[in-house]
């Protein structure tokens, strides 16, 4: 087991930790910590390990301009070392659970008819049961935990992250080509250094305080 990171350095970092609101475009990432961060959005939990999403790295400068005027105009997807759309599997059901299924099998070296019992449950509850009618919804439930996820690892690594509801998802489809796929673009991440003049970046952090927010039983 590795020693694991001391209370004060993890409060430390996610203090320091804010959403950026003005990147540096003239850091970059490295990029084995970039590789890093896209290992722990492998890495994030999911309901049954199921994994209803797909993560976009934008890398093109190019596409990222078309993204602009579809973003509110905001300059941290361009500014920003890295971005990284969110995407949802639309209407996920009996199909994606056979792959995670087919995965489990080959990962952990047993034959897929013994996990019947498992895929059965999951078919139940997720592709036919009450959770189904709103699977596009319990799929970005999911995806929302990836998203903290890579804030939180980022902020551990030193790397700043602003995550971005605000813009068009129908014109990402589009300009991403996602709905080919069967994806549907549902939050965006920008990463990368902020800039030394972000007037935001050194206000204090308004929170309510940890006892009206944490009740004990």
């Amino acid at each position: 087991m590795n020693a694991p990171l001391a209370p004060d350095s993890l409060l430390a970092q996610l203090r320091w930790r804010c959403a950026v609101k003005k990147f540096d475009p003239s850091r970059t990432i490295a990029p084995a910590t970039w590789r890093a961060l896209e290992e722990a959005l492998v890495l994030t939990p999911s309901s049954y390990g199921l994994q209803p999403w797909k993560f976009v790295v934008v890398e093109s400068k190019a596409v990222r301009e078309q993204l602009l005027p579809a973003s509110w105009n905001q300059r941290q997807i361009v500014d920003a070392s890295h971005l990284v759309v969110l995407c949802i599997q639309k209407h996920f059901g009996a199909d994606g659970i056979d792959r995670f299924v087919k995965r489990m099998a080959t990962v952990r070296g047993v034959a897929p008819e013994s996990l019947d019992k498992f895929r059965s449950m999951m078919v139940r509850d997720v592709a036919e049961g009450a959770r189904s009618w709103r699977i596009n919804d319990w799929s970005a439930n999911q995806l929302f935990i990836a998203l903290g996820n890579l804030m939180t690892s980022a902020a551990l690594l030193g790397i700043d992250t602003c995550p971005i509801e605000g813009f068009e998802p129908p014109k990402y489809d589009q300009i991403l080509g996602l709905a080919a796929q069967g994806l549907a673009a549902t939050v965006v991440c920008a990463a990368g250094y902020r800039a030394a003049d972000d007037k935001y970046a050194a206000g204090p952090k308004v929170r309510f305080p940890l006892d009206e927010v944490i009740e004990r039983r």
